[in-house]
């Protein structure tokens, strides 16, 4: 489940510096002026077209759990990411939640993770995510705080790579600022509430159905027409959602909740 948080107040102890390119930014915040055409203003300073912080405060960023977000993309590219479970397939999250060290990616570099995966990214760039930036890295509470720099722009060409590479120190320093500054005061860290579950999508909750009135893997591939592979992926996003070991224990925890039906 996503959480959106605005910006809170300036987080700033006395002689803690701040680099010239926040410097209105932080300004800004201080007058109680609102910070979105700020933050899009350094975004496009890098190269950029939107700007994406997230946090979650789970063992994982990509599994079930209470994720707090501030965005400049639309709300209703958001809202789709919440709802289609896209943070269990976005390559953003799966390829740098191990490392600190930024990617640089575009669609020549991302693809073939996965049909699923290849769904996500033709979806985000349907969306004016075609290429970007993104990294993270490791908090208190076993916390992880994603950052992700998008453009439009389909392939980084040489000039455009170079540029990019040539701010990754002040991309990176932004976001540090960013979430130390301004997003900490708005968050509680440690004490999201328990039970918090996603809820099933409607292709998992009819391979959950399907399942349920015993049907395997392939039949249940060939009923829906989808790869068997697509429907092993959605069993284990369902697993993960309901908190369950295996299958059968999802199917239980289904038709306990009433999510299906017990036939």
């Amino acid at each position: 489940m996503i959480e959106f948080i605005p910006i809170g107040k300036v987080n700033l102890r006395k002689g803690q510096a701040v680099p010239p390119f926040l410097e209105s930014l932080v300004a800004a915040a201080a007058r109680g002026d609102k910070l979105d055409q700020y933050v899009d203003a350094i975004v496009s300073s890098f190269g950029f077209d939107t700007f994406e912080y997230g946090i979650s405060a789970t063992p994982r960023p990509d599994s079930r759990g209470l994720n707090y977000i501030y965005a400049t993309t639309s709300v209703d590219w958001v809202r789709r990411y919440d709802r289609m479970g896209y943070i269990e397939v976005d390559p953003r999250i799966f390829l740098t939640c191990k490392s600190a060290i930024p990617m640089i990616w575009d669609q020549s570099n991302i693809r073939g993770h996965g049909e699923n995966v290849d769904e996500f990214i033709d979806d985000a760039r349907h969306h004016g995510i075609a290429s970007g930036v993104a990294f993270m890295w490791h908090g208190p509470w076993d916390s992880h705080i994603a950052i992700a720099l998008n453009s439009r722009v389909d392939t980084n060409a040489e000039i455009r790579l170079k540029s990019i590479t040539r701010n990754l120190p002040d991309i990176v320093m932004f976001a540090h600022y960013f979430h130390e500054v301004f997003m900490l005061p708005g968050l509680k860290l440690g004490k999201q509430p328990r039970g918090a579950q996603q809820p099933l999508s409607k292709r998992e909750r009819e391979c959950l159905a399907l399942a349920a009135q015993g049907m395997t893997t392939k039949a249940i591939s060939s009923k829906l027409e989808i790869t068997s592979r697509t429907v092993q992926f959605h069993f284990e996003r369902i697993r993960v959602k309901l908190g369950a070991s295996n299958r059968h224990e999802a199917i239980a925890r289904g038709v306990q909740t009433g999510i299906i039906r017990a036939e």
